[in-house]
């Protein structure tokens, strides 16, 4: 569900005022492309012993609660009495319903009383416990049946009673997960004073905001040995310097106006400034360590980027090894989107099982983005010296596509309803038509086009960011309020193709297996050799025509204006975009937004991350990483795609704010190539904006695209 970012941020200034909030001084913060070190102490100096690593351990939950979470209380109530309200045994099995009551005392003295359930295994026990929220009972109950002692507690929506504990803790700030996640604490006070309870195998888990509640309880309360956080998202298991609006995913923007009473408001401070954040999701891991945890992530779940994840687990997990124990931290992926099933809660079991020694099921580490630059080096074999002729060089970069033919009338391969509802593209207004079809080399794809379509349109192909678990259609499209950028086109009158590129949506799996089948290729070659497969297939024949699979499955898809075929492009769409258009004259026009730095000047020790973004991180043209630390003697940079694109219609936009940019660099590029342009017709030329905002596209990116294309048309 798309966050509502038509909610006022009234609260967020009233928080401001009452008590007196500045932001931070952002000049005094260190930019931080990739995630800050773990193993390394605020003044520099690196943790080298498990002893050293207690003291930054300490370091980095004051960070937590500094910027995420707020003050946790230090001080946990004492338990006042203890009421069975209902006990029922069936089933070899007895069910129990308990009143808990806590007195606050000594901070302020406040009587609070709590009901949780218990579901405990016949048998003389000790039993290991299991943890979890009150709208997950179902998974108490297949904790009993595995052997443990359930126990539910009522730290969920609608049934959130840690807020009963607030009025008791007057100088804490706060907020309703990790004050949910101390509630688990306080459960576990009362559990262990039952001698069925093995104190020595405590285990908690939870889905989606129950996850991160999850992950916090594990991460404060070291009596919790192993956890399973089910779809946690962001902040907990997916840093927000690679969970932002820049991926169509869950970000501090969203979460801060569609949930702000989750975390602290101080966090909303670093909307677009998630590079200059002292601390991110994988610090909540690493103080989990050395004890198990274990990430439940679906690949196309909206709420959380698999790639994310992938670089939380690994910023994390020097920690673990520092401390012995390298195998208590996977990543379990599952097909789907935000769901579960029976199979993955007892897999959640057969994890427990395996940090209690109950249970040998292994839990692979897979990797699906990890790129280790020398092994492709060494595959990729001998590599010519790259052309000193810009428009050759900037195709060398993409590497040595492999023989392709042209194809189409393919209607076999097309996307399924089941995928298409699972990313949610099924979800069209009543003016809009979608029509699946097959183009390229197998490949799935949507065309857009008004119902009442008339004529043939001008046609756009977008390109999306880097929207992970959705591809094209983003989870957070827009500005949650709105139809996304597709759906909009075709309302306008505009046919709009869009298709999941390598390594996003349908296309996770494929990406990762990318360079195992084309060592000599690039993924960012691909995906410029899939915009020209887009091509081929928008200029098949004239008026009407038909992919026919049987006779009973027919797919019409209308011609569109072969002189009008456009390019959009956003983040690393429209760097796509620009390369495509550089290298096909097909394409009429291109529109990128937030699609590149100049390459000579991207440095590592840019705020940026560097061309390492592209070569390593992403990996999507390893052959920059032959110029690692010499960025200055590439062959070519924007400056050379951008003139081979003259004199036809370019817009780029560039925010003066772009964390992923240096927008005097993106100026200064676009000024030289700007000479290109100087026959171009009026109507047409380059066209350089520079809103006054940070790295987004939200519906004020979607006029100013529109405005352009008014223009051009």
């Amino acid at each position: 569900m798309n966050a509502p970012l038509g909610v006022s941020l009234d609260w967020f200034e009233e928080w401001r005022r009452r008590r007196g909030e500045d932001p931070p001084d952002f000049g005094a913060l260190p930019a931080m492309a990739d995630l800050p070190p773990l193993l390394r102490f605020q003044d520099g100096r690196p943790v080298k012993t498990p002893a050293e690593w207690e003291q930054r351990r300490a370091e980095l939950r004051a960070l937590l609660e500094q910027y995420m979470w707020g003050r946790i209380p230090e001080t946990a109530p004492r338990i006042a009495a203890a009421e069975i309200a209902a006990e029922e045994r069936e089933r070899g099995m007895i069910r129990r319903k308990i009143l808990v009551s806590f007195d606050t005392a000594p901070v302020i003295s406040i009587y609070v009383k709590i009901e949780i359930e218990t579901f405990t295994p016949d048998g003389r026990g000790p039993f290991p416990v299991f943890l979890t929220q009150s709208n997950h009972r179902a998974w108490a109950m297949v904790g009993a049946s595995r052997g443990y002692m359930a126990c539910v507690y009522p730290a969920a929506d609608g049934t959130d009673q840690s807020s009963l504990f607030v009025d008791a803790y007057p100088d804490r700030d706060w907020t309703a997960i990790p004050r949910r996640a101390w509630l688990a604490s306080r459960v576990l006070d009362y559990l262990f004073t039952l001698d069925e309870v093995d104190q020595d195998k405590v285990c908690v888990t939870g889905h989606s905001r129950n996850g991160k509640q999850s992950l916090i309880a594990a991460a404060i309360d070291e009596r919790i040995t192993a956890v399973v956080a089910s779809s946690a998202g962001d902040p907990c298991t997916a840093p927000y310097r690679f969970h932002s609006e820049a991926g169509l995913v869950c970000s501090i923007e969203h979460l801060t106006r569609a949930q702000p009473h989750w975390f602290h408001p101080r966090l909303r401070f670093f909307t677009g400034r998630e590079h200059k954040l002292p601390i991110d999701a994988h610090a909540c891991l690493a103080l989990i360590a050395p004890r198990h945890c274990l990430l439940s992530t679906a690949l196309n779940d909206g709420c959380e980027s698999s790639f994310a994840v992938e670089r939380a687990v690994r910023a994390a997990r020097p920690v673990y090894e520092l401390l012995g124990s390298t195998d208590a931290l996977r990543i379990r992926w599952r097909p789907g989107a935000h769901e579960t099933c029976a199979e993955d809660i007892h897999s959640y079991f057969d994890w427990f099982d395996r940090a209690f020694g109950r249970g040998t099921r292994e839990f692979p580490d897979e990797s699906l983005y990890h790129f280790d630059w020398d092994t492709w080096r060494e595959r990729a074999g001998d590599i010519p010296k790259a052309p000193s002729d810009a428009c050759e060089a900037i195709a060398w970069s993409l590497g040595e596509a492999p023989p392709a033919a042209v194809g189409w009338d393919m209607a076999y391969g097309k996307e399924t309803d089941h995928d298409a509802l699972m990313l949610v593209r099924l979800r069209t207004p009543a003016d809009v038509e979608r029509i699946p079809v097959q183009f390229g080399d197998y490949l799935a794809g949507d065309l857009y086009v008004p119902r009442d379509l008339g004529g043939t349109p001008p046609a756009v192909i977008w390109l999306h960011p880097l929207s992970y678990p959705q591809g094209y259609r983003g989870h957070y499209a827009g500005d949650g309020t709105i139809e996304p950028i597709f759906i909009q086109l075709a309302q306008r009158g505009i046919a709009c193709f869009a298709f999941d590129q390598l390594g996003f949506g349908r296309r996770i799996r494929e990406g990762t297996s990318f360079y195992e089948r084309y060592p000599r290729w690039s993924k960012l070659g691909r995906m410029t050799h899939d915009v020209r497969a887009a091509l081929d297939f928008l200029l098949k024949g004239g008026g009407r025509f038909g992919f026919t699979v049987s006779s009973e499955y027919k797919t019409e898809v209308p011609a569109v204006d072969a002189d009008r075929l456009f390019c959009l492009g956003y983040s690393i769409g429209g760097m796509v975009a620009l390369y495509a258009a550089a290298l096909d004259e097909r394409i009429a026009g291109v529109a990128c937004f937030c699609g590149f730095t100049p390459l000579r000047t991207d440095t590592d020790d840019k705020p940026t991350g560097g061309i390492r973004r592209w070569w390593e991180w992403y990996n999507v043209q390893p052959r920059l990483g032959l110029y690692d630390k010499r960025e200055q003697d590439l062959p070519f940079d924007f400056e050379d795609i951008l003139s081979l694109i003259a004199p036809r219609p370019c817009l780029i936009s560039s925010p003066l704010h772009d964390r992923d940019a240096d927008f005097d660099e993106v100026k200064a590029c676009v000024q030289r190539a700007a000479p290109a342009w100087d026959e171009a017709p009026p109507a047409g030329g380059l066209t350089h904006v520079t809103p006054e905002t940070y790295n987004r596209f939200h519906q004020s990116e979607y006029d100013t695209f529109f405005a352009w294309l008014d223009k051009v048309l």
